[in-house]
């Protein structure tokens, strides 16, 4: 149960934390049908590189062995997708979001790719993930854990549904790190992305919210350190375009 005078960040804004789930779920109702092009527009397209290194990092069996992966806030597929494409035959994802729009979303775009018997879609919380302990081989999460209210209680559901060897590998925006490109990053961020948001989505606020949302989370080493107390061991990250975002890495051992 929370404390009535519990609160948490929303961008920028303090609100109370139970109210959290609510409003970031309306960010992604809103935005959904134009999540993957508005992601190539912020980007110049690196938002592909980056997920294609998170793949690279996952490594996924190309042999016959089977490997289950759990993609959390992953609605649209991209992750679960490019690991199918790169594993064997008997890799299996499951897509789980708490977003209904964009899990259809995702539903329909493995369909389109023939993958709908590979990728299954569920809908659910990261904080209280509807799965048996020890189910997946591994745990992947992409722009997506700084939306959890309780970033805490994700990293111990991920830690408890892995098998003993199982990786946690997060992908997430981070600290610019380059002198000069972090007040060239701001300006895009801040005076780029929500007017580009309103453009193509119709909603300014929600990608006001998103770049607000980047600058709260915890910088990398400090997020690290959640990862270890969450249980894991062999915590890592490696920082990719000046800072921009950064690929964490843990082991369920």
């Amino acid at each position: 149960m929370n404390r009535p005078d519990e609160t948490t960040h929303f961008g920028f804004r303090d609100v109370p934390l139970g109210d959290k789930q609510t409003l970031v779920n309306d960010v992604f109702h809103s935005v959904a049908r134009r999540y993957d092009l508005m992601n190539d527009l912020m980007s110049g397209g690196l938002h592909r590189v980056w997920k294609d290194l998170m793949i690279n990092a996952l490594n996924p069996p190309r042999s016959e062995t089977p490997f289950a992966l759990l993609d959390v806030a992953g609605g649209t597929g991209d992750i679960a997708f490019r690991a199918a494409d790169a594993a064997g035959s008997n890799f299996k994802a499951t897509v789980c979001d708490i977003n209904s729009e964009m899990l259809s979303v995702g539903r329909e775009r493995a369909a389109a790719r023939h993958l709908d018997d590979r990728v299954s879609f569920v809908e659910g919380n990261a904080e209280q993930l509807a799965f048996p302990n020890a189910t997946f081989d591994a745990y992947t999460i992409a722009f997506g854990i700084r939306n959890v209210p309780r970033i805490d209680r994700a990293l111990h559901e991920a830690f408890r549904v892995l098998r003993p060897g199982g990786r946690f590998l997060c992908l997430e925006f981070s600290t610019v790190d380059v002198p000069g490109l972090d007040w060239i990053y701001d300006l895009f961020s801040f005076k780029v992305i929500p007017p580009l948001g309103g453009a193509v989505t119709g909603d300014a606020e929600s990608y006001q919210y998103l770049v607000e949302s980047i600058r709260q989370f915890p910088k990398p080493g400090a997020f690290a350190e959640m990862i270890r107390q969450a249980g894991f061991s062999r915590v890592t990250w490696q920082s990719f375009s000046g800072g921009i975002v950064a690929l964490h890495s843990g082991w369920r051992l």
